[in-house]
């Protein structure tokens, strides 16, 4: 039995990928790089932005195709994974009819068996329950390339922080972190076997919070409070050890290793971590900072938890704590009610910071988001056009 898998989005859909294949691989399946070979092809998708989703109905359109027309003797299994399963379910398997299995991001485990009922049943099948304490964290990742030196490692999974225009809380649950010494040992392993460079991964990675018992020695102090001038609309949860503290642990186990993380927020930035990243040299010294808006009452309406001035605050922050760091981020162009005044404020937020690579996109309303509940997506799409270009 054969399957073929491609990938769309973000990069935690990679490293998903890459525990999908390891649940695969020990039920007897066997990866395949051809499509007209595979017994199951499988979308890993993502429904962070109407276009990403528009893909994927076009490529299932294709898959259809090929299991009525050219493969109608071995017409293949479909199966979309990821967020977008998560989102669309019951389009997906009751209202075009394009696939077998629809499976959520914390559903990879019952793959197998789902592919079996499948092959007794002439319905689809579907897992998208969200998982308040599925981390993965006991299966090895079998990775995409085998040669590559550098690795995305998932330490965390959700996301707590509900701003209005994105659809991941809904899509992957709450936030829910693995244990450091779990972390730690799979650095060591790595290590090991020659990578060079780990990125650790996590939807607000710097919100990281371990609650497990160890015998390590926390001696970095307690790295929970947050960035100043920063809130959340959320109540956070007191003890656990923090990122500050899996940073620099992890920093330790190989020196010449290099160690990154994405994608943190603003928020968790407190001193204690930034005087990790100053004082361990394999910790590399851009940190990406999404920005979204520059402007307050956008920002507001984002529920980011921060205003315009409490973010330059932060960057002033950073720069006199690791004089040498570089700066990325995200944008977005024209969301619900932005006016002019506005996007130029983040215009001028993009020169006064001066960010060394940025991440732009114009607004796509998002099902599901407390942006599509309370907000019109009232800013036309050449206006959107027009000012993602100037920023």
């Amino acid at each position: 039995r054969k399957y073929y898998v491609e990938v769309y989005g973000c990069q935690m859909n990679v490293n998903d990928t890459e525990i999908l294949m390891a649940v695969l691989n020990k039920a007897g399946y066997q990866r395949t790089m051809s499509l007209e070979d595979a017994d199951v092809i499988f979308l890993m998708t993502c429904a962070i932005r109407e276009k990403a989703e528009d893909r994927i109905w076009n490529r299932l359109s294709y898959l259809k195709s090929l299991k009525t027309k050219s493969r109608p003797d071995r017409a293949p299994m479909v199966g979309v994974l990821g967020c977008m399963a998560e989102r669309l379910k019951e389009k997906l398997l009751e209202s075009d009819k394009l696939v077998d299995v629809v499976c959520g991001p914390d559903g990879y485990r019952s793959l197998p068996r789902l592919l079996s009922l499948r092959a007794l049943s002439a319905d689809g099948v579907a897992n998208v329950m969200l998982s308040a304490d599925e981390t993965y964290a006991d299966i090895t990742p079998v990775r995409l390339d085998e040669n590559k030196i550098s690795v995305h490692l998932s330490i965390m999974r959700g996301c707590n922080n509900m701003c209005s225009f994105c659809i991941v809380p809904f899509t992957r649950g709450t936030e829910r972190s693995r244990n450091i010494d779990s972390v730690v040992e799979e650095v060591r392993r790595l290590s090991e076997q020659g990578i060079r460079e780990v990125t650790l991964l996590g939807q607000n990675v710097n919100s990281y919070r371990d609650t497990s018992e160890s015998d390590a020695a926390d001696t970095i102090g307690d790295g929970s409070g947050l960035s100043r001038g920063f809130s959340t609309i959320y109540k956070r949860k007191e003890g656990g050890r923090r990122f500050a503290e899996l940073l620099h642990r992890v920093a330790q186990v190989d020196p010449e290793m290099r160690i990154r993380f994405t994608s943190p927020h603003p928020k968790d930035f407190p001193d204690e971590l930034l005087y990790v990243i100053r004082d361990n040299p394999n910790v590399c010294r851009n940190i990406h900072l999404p920005l979204q808006s520059g402007s307050t009452t956008c920002l507001q309406r984002m529920r980011r938890g921060y205003s315009r001035e409490a973010f330059l605050d932060l960057v002033r922050h950073i720069r006199e704590v690791i004089p040498d760091v570089t700066f990325s981020t995200d944008v977005i162009a024209g969301f619900c009610g932005e006016t002019e005044a506005e996007h130029k404020d983040t215009v001028s937020m993009m020169e006064l910071v001066g960010f060394d690579t940025a991440f732009m996109f114009a607004y796509s309303m998002r099902e599901k988001t407390h942006a599509h509940r309370k907000f019109k997506d009232d800013v036309p799409q050449d206006v959107k056009g027009r000012r993602l270009e100037e920023i």
